[in-house]
């Protein structure tokens, strides 16, 4: 037999070298685990089917996602289906409820928030074909009843037509719906209109403004209660405001105010992930925090994500950090696409990167915080580069142990809490483990479009005896607007336990 050369007796020993390194750590970590690193970056779940595109999501109370938005094939139009999802269940079909819609309404690119006083899921908008022509608007207003998981119309509809409206909670429990268009010519919607539950719909004609939600600023546009009792509104173009629903004698009251900011995009995010403060995504990889606390709004320059990121998305996390996931340099082309994540630590202001995606998340993807902590990243299409009738799980670094095993570590639970409390109240929640270092809310989500509606994080103050706490709820309406909210513990080690969900106000 042919002896070998000296680089090739080198090259196999080499070989034999790497062998048993890999071997070695495969015994150490087992195969279902996951990479070493992921007490750093956290891990991306596989791909899992969903039944449509979800271009829109909403937690429900009772710990459900609906989601809605296009057929079975992805097709657009949310005239036909949409779907139930039970994450105790799982991920596959039998954790799926595929209902029919039957309000005759296409809730194609409406808006959807959870209302306080009842729980229903409000639907406002949507879309509508005229002689063929697709994406006129339509003024209707569907509720869904997740007791029942059935869908249906309100009765009373919104005065305007609205394609790409925003709505917001208030401290009062009411919803404001603002933003929008009425046609494929881009006739805006600049006058906002209030909802009561009970009572139906208003329109707020003193707050009528084609610069703050009008032919400016209509798709969508950013807006949140503040503490000082309005609505502050941040443009695409840079312009800031206050809108008063109470002002001019009830028929509401808009102001600009000082702060102009850089230019935005209807496709880059902006949340609030904390009291009265927002991290905000801008043009050419620029982010801000913008400050809504004071007398007067403020903005700060921070370091950007790395990338413009359109069509991305921002998430608040149990912990409070922001994990920006998705998006491309070119809006809804598959160029330059971010499959890696980013978080944002408040403390430190820097990013971090995380585990990387399968799928692009471009238009019409979304992102929601899961009451286990763990974040839902999916949908895409309809149109696009890709029609992705699918989903992937990403699970936070906060989650693992925080060495190279990549396993998960092990979580305090919440064995009795409160399902209601109101503000300022104190109410007791007793967990399965001492040394509780933190207690959060986090608004139940409400997503589409880059955007979460009413999406807010707060610490709450707590003290402990034993095995039982002692919370105090936020202080405010303005602060922590009535609804339903995802109640975190944090043990010692910083790992978080699953949320209970609990109704404020």
């Amino acid at each position: 037999m042919a002896q070998r050369s000296p680089a090739r007796r080198l090259a196999s020993a080499l070989s034999a070298v790497n062998l048993f390194i890999g071997l070695t750590i495969a015994a150490a970590v087992p195969s279902a685990q996951a990479a070493w690193d992921s007490y750093t970056k956290g891990s991306m779940g596989p791909v899992v089917n969903w039944p449509l595109i979800p271009i829109h999501v909403v937690l429900l109370p009772d710990g459900r996602l609906m989601s809605y938005g296009t057929d079975a094939k992805g097709n657009q139009t949310g005239q036909f289906i949409y779907d139930v999802w039970d994450p105790k269940l799982g991920t596959g079909t039998n954790a799926h409820l595929v209902l029919p819609n039957t309000t005759g309404t296409d809730t194609f690119c409406s808006a959807q928030v959870i209302v306080p006083s009842s729980g229903a899921v409000l639907l406002t908008g949507g879309d509508k074909a005229v002689n063929g022509t697709r994406n006129y608007s339509v003024n209707d207003v569907n509720l869904f009843d997740y007791r029942s998981s059935a869908l249906y119309q309100a009765a009373q509809p919104m005065r305007d037509a609205r394609w790409y409206p925003t709505v917001v909670t208030l401290s009062s429990g009411q919803i404001l719906v603002l933003g929008g268009r009425a046609s494929p010519t881009e006739l805006s919607v600049p006058t906002p209109e209030l909802y009561t539950d009970g009572l139906g719909w208003r329109s707020l004609t003193g707050a009528t403004s084609d610069d703050a939600y009008g032919a400016r600023n209509w798709s969508y546009p950013r807006a949140w209660q503040a503490p000082n009792g309005k609505v502050f509104v941040m443009t695409i173009w840079g312009g800031t405001y206050y809108l008063d629903p109470t002002g001019n004698g009830g028929n509401g009251s808009i102001a600009a105010t000082p702060l102009t900011v850089p230019t935005g995009d209807v496709y880059l995010p902006s949340v609030m992930y904390a009291p009265g403060k927002i991290l905000a995504l801008r043009q050419f990889n620029r982010a801000l925090v913008v400050d809504i606390n004071g007398a007067q709004p403020t903005s700060t320059t921070v370091t950007g994500v790395g990338q413009d990121r359109y069509h991305g998305s921002a998430t608040v996390l149990a912990d409070g950090k922001v994990y920006v996931n998705g998006g491309s340099i070119w809006s809804n082309v598959a160029f330059g696409v971010a499959y890696a994540g980013k978080i944002w630590d408040p403390a430190t202001r820097q990013w971090t990167a995380t585990d990387s995606a399968k799928k692009m998340r471009l238009y019409h993807s979304v992102s929601l915080l899961l009451p286990d902590a763990t974040v839902l990243t999916a949908g895409g299409g309809a149109p696009g580069p890709a029609t992705n009738l699918n989903a992937e799980i990403y699970t936070p670094p906060y989650l693992y142990k925080k060495d190279w095993t990549g396993t998960l570590a092990t979580r305090p639970s919440i064995t009795n809490a409160p399902t209601a409390t109101t503000w300022k109240q104190s109410f007791k929640v007793d967990v399965s483990a001492t040394g509780i270092s933190r207690v959060t809310l986090v608004k139940t989500g409400s997503a589409t479009h880059t955007v979460d509606f009413d999406q807010r994080f707060l610490p709450l103050d707590f003290s402990a005896s034993g095995k039982t706490l002692t919370v105090t709820a936020p202080s405010a309406a303005e602060i922590a607007p009535p609804g339903y909210y995802m109640l975190f513990v944090f043990d010692s080690a910083g790992v978080p336990s699953v949320a209970r969900i609990l109704k404020l106000g």
